[in-house]
């Protein structure tokens, strides 16, 4: 049991969290399946309800309200419908949009069909690259005026090239000189795609899932050897103090400087949906570390979190008071 976690959950509540990212907004058509079509062999899905929620970064966001913290929200927006759609879901929440950029390209938007709890296919609308010098410059003034007012900094990279390697740079010297002025830490977490890995030297702790592990070491990794040297070399590669690598089913398996390997079996009961699960994981190991758990202790609640997680279909978050009941062995 993990009774002793219990006392960080309503700890969230005075946290503030920057998350920096790729921002999407997750369309969702529902519907029914009952016949073939005559014009090709596709379902035909009757639609019976839409939904837009908060995707990419901004689910990240939209998991740490849900857990009872303050983000914000810094990352690039179309000036169009949807750039428009997304902000007044940060405004349902009660969150600031004051850290958004309208860029020059559209607000990236991905489509998905789920018809009898199945996803029937996704189509994406995007317009990925690096930015604009002006919008990373509006992006920077932002994190350089605005960065002591966080706890912890999150870095939701989902390869749209917001995250870019001088925006990287620029944001791990201010969190340096804002440390040193403020006399408090300020963890880097960051969730990384594989392309450009060394754009996170230096961050705190990087969580890869398997995939991305093996694809950022070049290795394979089938046994607790690989697992192991996979962790080091990822550790090495970033700089960092800790890697936390997300296994799924096998849970996940956390590596800090000076300590040995801790896995940490999965919480999941049934998975339905592993969309925006990964969100879900940095976002509560985000709020552990700012509430002062430590590395394992906030991994464990990240993977408390997960485990509930998954087993809701589409874009979905967990609350504190799940993670409460999850903690305490309670059913709600």
């Amino acid at each position: 049991m993990n009774t002793h976690l219990v006392k960080y959950v309503p700890q969230f509540a005075g946290t503030r969290i920057l998350v920096i990212g790729d921002i999407i907004v997750d369309h969702f058509i529902w519907g029914t399946v009952s016949r073939i079509s005559p014009e090709a062999p596709v379902p035909v899905v009757n639609v019976t309800r839409e939904e837009m929620l908060l995707g990419g970064g901004a689910n990240v966001l939209h998991n740490i309200y849900s857990l009872g913290g303050k983000a914000v929200l810094c990352g690039i927006i179309g000036n169009d419908e949807m750039g428009g759609r997304l902000q007044q879901l940060l405004t349902d929440l009660g969150a600031s949009s004051q850290g958004l950029v309208q860029g020059k390209r559209p607000t990236t938007v991905k489509t998905r069909v789920v018809a009898q709890g199945q996803q029937v296919v996704r189509f994406d609308r995007e317009q990925s690259g690096i930015p604009s010098e002006q919008t990373i410059a509006a992006m920077l003034d932002f994190i350089d005026k605005n960065l002591a007012d966080f706890d912890v900094v999150i870095i939701s990279d989902y390869y749209k090239g917001v995250i870019s390697q001088p925006l990287m740079s620029h944001l791990l010297q201010k969190v340096r000189e804002v440390e040193q002025e403020c006399g408090r830490r300020i963890p880097v977490v960051v969730d990384p795609k594989p392309d450009q890995p060394d754009r996170f030297k230096g961050a705190t702790i990087i969580t890869p899932n398997h995939l991305e592990a093996e694809k950022i070491t070049g290795l394979q990794i089938t046994s607790d050897q690989d697992l192991v040297q996979a962790a080091e070399i990822l550790r090495t590669k970033f700089s960092c103090e800790a890697v936390l690598i997300t296994r799924g089913e096998a849970g996940m398996s956390l590596l800090e400087s000076g300590q040995d390997i801790v896995t940490i079996p999965t919480m999941a009961r049934e998975v339905f949906d592993v969309t925006g699960a990964g969100d879900t994981v940095i976002a509560t190991l985000a709020l552990g570390l700012a509430v002062g758990a430590s590395f394992t202790e906030a991994a464990t609640l990240a993977n408390v979190a997960a485990g509930i997680v998954v087993g809701k279909i589409g874009t979905a978050t967990v609350s504190s008071a799940e993670i409460l009941a999850e903690l305490k062995g309670e059913q709600l």
